[in-house]
């Protein structure tokens, strides 16, 4: 049996220990809960049922359901299988620089350490090739010869440091010669990597890289540092500090040689990468090592160990199942089940469970009727049932505190606030605090009932005073603290309609007086234009009977006028006309004399007057009313 991810079962010392303090720490605040709620006398009544070691079952099921998720992350393995894997790819040697310059610490957290992560994600990068590693310093040193292992790779170069190498310096002709002792098929395709500062303190490097390169050695260079260099300090063994200092006692500074690492990987067909970012791996293998041809490797046997961490996690699955669907109550418990509401506003969870636990045994079974009653919804019901028992013990707090709830659900807010008033004074800190809280989501809904705006500020005020005497005995409650803050956001915006309205009626009235100016002035102009027809009517009909009476006065004497001139024309006639003719004349003026006796006008007669009246006639010009009428014609509006 072994572990592909061992390190994770040291959550095992750590994680069943927590939660079984846990629970134990949750049980015991249970406790102190419950003997702040619920008295003692009644608490053994109330927890019928409820089974002890049903409910250490449970916990003891979560607790192992936890371990055994842990065993399975870290991955066990029993068995394996032998699998030949044929390699073909490159032989790469890597060489790293280990001389104390490499503690230089102008890149983080080091020359040496940065190296050592970069050789590694090297390795993930050139799974199908071999890898060895070279060590140099003043001197160089096979730490791994090439191998496809690369759990014995990873080793050895996590071991490496400044001491790996007794000798000082930076030899890197050194390195590049025992690189070329690793290779030992002459038909394989060589390369190396060197990871180095550049400070060749032996010299030779050049000519040595040119030698290699005649035996078809190709070199990348990988410069570790920055060409402005840091200063290099030293811890010793008794853990002081110190910079490295030369012969003469001053202080080394290391820098980054380019120029060098340029020239050794150009003369071998390779090319150089500084060390910066992430990628720079990534960048060496695919454009440097992967378009290399690669070579046929030998046969080796792998082992493929068999995965069994569906075990663990499928018991563990059973085990969280079984505390799911296990109860903490016997199935042949009767007594009433604590059950949770989901309200919204006032009566939250807390007032579910004080309904359970706030009678006295006396009254036990009509409380319990009440009980159901509550949460089936029939709030009425319940409220009638908790009144009948609060005229035998008006001075029980809870006993009140229910009756409020339930008056509260069936939106009886005045016998609500009655009952939470009486609440607020009772001996238990709990109770009061829950007490003020439902109070004070009582009044707010009177304040929202009522339609006079001074009832609901007044009303709305004290709910804020009830809110902050609730946070004051509990200043975690963040139901409270909302619904003081909601409270006091409605309070202000209805203090502002107040002083908003005055303005508005004084708008209001401004506007009904403006109003009643307009309607007044415009009465008076319609008056007045009447009037001014009136007058004009009647101007018009004066004028009309004056002109009758002047017609009349004028008839007379166009009459007398008539007469003269007919009796003058008859004595004209008689002298001119011939005989034949008296008596038509004669009968002309019998017919005269007729008229003349009866008061009438001969048609001679009126001929004569209207021919007379010519040059008097007078016409009274009057303005037509609307517009003129023709019936042969459609009227037309211009």
């Amino acid at each position: 049996m072994r572990f592909e991810q061992p390190h994770l079962l040291w959550l095992l010392l750590v994680l069943p220990l927590a939660l079984a303090l846990f629970f134990w720490w949750a049980s015991r605040k249970r406790q102190r809960l419950l003997a702040q709620f619920i008295q003692t006398r009644l608490l053994s009544a109330l927890t019928v049922g409820v089974s002890p070691t049903r409910r250490k079952i449970r916990l003891g099921c979560l607790i192992l359901a936890v371990t055994l998720l842990v065993v399975a992350l870290a991955r066990p393995q029993h068995g394996f299988d032998l699998q030949k894997i044929e390699q073909r790819g490159l032989d790469i040697v890597v060489a790293v620089d280990t001389s104390k310059s490499m503690l230089a610490g102008d890149i983080a957290p080091n020359r040496l350490e940065r190296a050592r992560l970069a050789v590694l994600d090297l390795m993930q990068q050139a799974k199908p090739d071999r890898l060895g590693l070279v060590a140099f310093a003043g001197d160089a040193f096979l730490e791994c010869p090439l191998t496809f292992d690369s759990t014995v790779f990873q080793q050895s170069v996590q071991t490496l440091n400044v001491n790996t190498l007794p000798q000082g310096g930076t030899a890197i002709a050194a390195a590049i010669k025992t690189a070329q002792t690793a290779f030992k098929e002459s038909d394989h395709y060589k390369v190396l990597v060197l990871f180095t500062d550049g400070e060749d303190n032996d010299g030779g490097a050049l000519a040595a890289a040119q030698e290699a390169a005649k035996a078809g050695l190709h070199i990348f260079t990988i410069g570790i540092g920055t060409p402005q260099g840091d200063l290099l300090h030293i811890t010793d063994a008794s853990g002081n500090s110190d910079y490295v200092r030369d012969e003469q006692g001053h202080v080394v500074k290391s820098h980054l040689n380019e120029a060098l690492l340029r020239q050794i990987a150009g003369a071998t067909g390779g090319f150089y990468l500084p060390l910066r970012g992430a990628n720079t791996m990534e960048t060496l293998y695919e454009k440097g090592l992967a378009p290399l041809p690669k070579s046929e490797g030998e046969e080796r046997l792998v082992r493929r160990y068999h995965e069994q961490y569906h075990w663990p996690l499928a018991a563990a699955a059973l085990l969280l199942l079984a505390e799911m669907f296990l109860p903490e109550r016997k199935r042949a418990a009767k007594a009433a089940r604590p059950v949770s509401s989901t309200s919204t506003s006032v009566a939250r969870a807390t007032t579910i469970v004080m309904l359970f636990c706030v009678l006295p045994m006396t009254a036990f079974a009509s409380a319990s009727s009440a009980l159901r009653d509550y949460n089936k919804g029939q709030y009425d019901s319940a409220l009638k049932q908790y009144q009948q028992l609060l005229r035998k013990k008006t001075d029980d707090p809870r006993l009140n505190f229910n009756t409020g709830a339930a008056a509260y659900r069936s939106r009886k807010f005045n016998d609500a606030t009655t009952n939470f008033s009486t609440v607020i004074s009772a001996p238990d800190l709990k109770l009061q605090e829950q007490g003020y809280y439902n109070l004070g989501d009582t009044l707010y809904r009177l304040g929202e009932q009522s339609p006079d705006l001074d009832k609901r500020k007044e009303s709305w005020e004290n709910a804020l005073k009830n809110y902050s005497n609730s946070l004051q005995l509990n200043p975690q409650d963040a139901d409270a603290k909302f619904n003081y803050e909601f409270v006091q956001k409605k309070l202000e915006e209805l203090k502002k309609q107040q002083q908003q309205q005055p303005k508005q009626n004084q708008q209001q009235q401004k506007n009904n007086q403006q109003q009643a100016k307009d309607n007044q002035s415009s009465q008076q102009n319609q008056q007045q234009q009447n009037q001014q027809q009136n007058q004009s009517q009647q101007a018009q009909r004066d004028e009309q009977q004056k002109q009758q009476q002047q017609n009349e006065q004028q008839k007379p004497q166009q009459n007398q006028q008539a007469q003269n001139q007919s009796e003058q024309q008859k004595k004209q006639q008689q002298a001119q006309s011939p005989a034949g003719q008296s008596n038509e004349k004669q009968g002309g003026q019998n017919e005269q004399a007729q008229a003349m006796v009866s008061n009438e006008m001969t048609p001679e007669e009126a001929r004569r007057l209207l021919d007379a009246q010519k040059g008097n006639e007078q016409f009274l010009q009057l303005k037509p009313q609307g517009k003129p009428q023709n019936n042969h014609q459609p009227i037309k509006d211009w």
